[in-house]
């Protein structure tokens, strides 16, 4: 867990170009960062907080595991992977939306990803909540048979999820989560499946279900940890802080220390060899 966080914070510092004396100016010693980032020491829930904001590290600022494939041209495909992971949405609708690009769909499941990949620019870029609901419904419709072993299927769902609670729309919301969600340990295991129970999470935190929020994440580190991975284990962590100080815990809370904890046990050998 500790090299988990501290590998993430490293990064974002490294890509913002800031210094580790910048970074934790007024905040806490270098020589704690330094810690920190080495894995030698994991943060409590208030200095975690204080250095994501800093280092602008967003709860809704999400990379795959791995993409989805929007054409059978290996070069588009890694153009995708690129602006996804460097989150330049700009880019990436500029991508999307060229003749080139568009020219190039030929099956129902790259027509899928493509319309899910627009609307999460939707979403970034102008949080454009009608494009990107019409655009999540588009990539539904793709999948003729509504089959939910697809798990881009189950990350449009849950995304239309989020958008619905952002328009206000609490019921659609819930009940689009709860058709993510359902059966999942009975599909075949894909690391971007560990998405689906930090959004839930999410998706519960933001409509003010504290406890369902926290439900969520227990049986994601569940989920997740049982698959000898360690992808999105530190966004729930990192929300889980968040909680903690909504609930007023602060980097005293009980629940947020039994979390790491029990992160800590859960992390073999085998999963920090994978870090």
């Amino acid at each position: 867990m500790a090299n988990q966080l501290g590998q993430a914070l490293k990064t974002a510092r490294q890509t913002k170009k800031m210094t580790q004396k910048e970074t934790a100016e007024n905040i806490c010693a270098q020589s704690m960062l330094s810690a920190i980032e080495n894995g030698k020491y994991v943060p409590n829930a208030k200095l975690l907080i204080e250095l994501c904001q800093r280092l602008g590290i967003e709860l809704n600022t999400i990379s795959l595991a791995s993409n989805f494939a929007i054409s059978s041209q290996p070069s588009l495909n890694a153009k995708l992977d690129r602006l996804c992971n460097l989150h330049d949405y700009e880019q990436l609708r500029v991508f999307l939306l060229k003749k080139s690009t568009i020219n190039q769909l030929q099956t129902a499941a790259e027509e899928q990803a493509y319309y899910y990949y627009l609307a999460i620019t939707d979403f970034q870029i102008d949080h454009n909540l009608t494009a990107a609901k019409q655009n999540l419904k588009l990539a539904l419709a793709c999948n003729e048979t509504g089959s939910l072993t697809s798990v881009l299927m189950r990350l449009t769902l849950i995304s239309l999820s989020l958008v619905n609670l952002d328009q206000g729309q609490k019921k659609e919301s819930e009940q689009l989560l709860v058709k993510a969600m359902a059966d999942i340990n009975q599909i075949n295991y894909s690391e971007n499946l560990n998405v689906l129970f930090y959004l839930a999470a999410l998706i519960n935190y933001q409509a003010g279900k504290i406890r369902a929020a926290v439900d969520w994440l227990d049986q994601g580190v569940t989920y997740i940890t049982e698959h000898n991975s360690h992808y999105m284990l530190a966004n729930c962590y990192f929300l889980l802080a968040k909680i903690a100080q909504k609930t007023g815990q602060e980097d005293q809370a009980l629940e947020n220390e039994h979390k790491s904890r029990f992160l800590s046990e859960l992390f073999t050998e085998k999963i920090f060899d994978q870090i």
